[in-house]
């Protein structure tokens, strides 16, 4: 099977890496984050808001829905920010995943690639 390398305006991708690999009927998206936006430095609910929409955005242009998302992989720097407001998070993915919830795990780390980003998502996605 040959892999598909896949980029996406909607969120642009450092120099070592792919924004996607497409494998088959899977799409693997690698960590979204709210670089080069204006939330960047912002609080992490904002830049989560931001994160979501990219990555239901990457699906929509590959003509799936938030119903596909199979896993998220959710890299956060501050667990406590991150659990500070659960109801905006929970109205957050509510928006985004419409109540068809991916299986998510939530890692806490001490940085990500560049200050002042907060909250880092990489996903699976099923196309059919």
């Amino acid at each position: 099977m040959a892999l598909e390398r896949k980029e996406y305006v909607i969120a642009p991708t450092g120099p070592n890496y792919s924004r996607a690999v497409k494998a088959g009927n899977t799409l693997y998206i690698s960590g979204c984050t709210a670089r080069g936006t204006d939330t960047q430095g912002k609080s992490m609910m904002e830049q989560l808001e931001v994160t979501l929409n990219r990555l239901v955005s990457i699906a929509a242009e590959e003509g799936v829905g938030p119903g596909n998302f199979a896993k998220l992989t959710c890299f956060v720097t501050s667990m406590a920010d991150y659990k500070a407001d659960p109801q905006q998070m929970e109205a957050l993915f509510a928006k985004y995943f419409e109540g068809q919830y991916p299986a998510n795990s939530l890692v806490e780390i001490t940085a990500l690639a560049e200050p002042g980003l907060d909250v880092e998502i990489e996903a699976v996605v099923i196309l059919e």
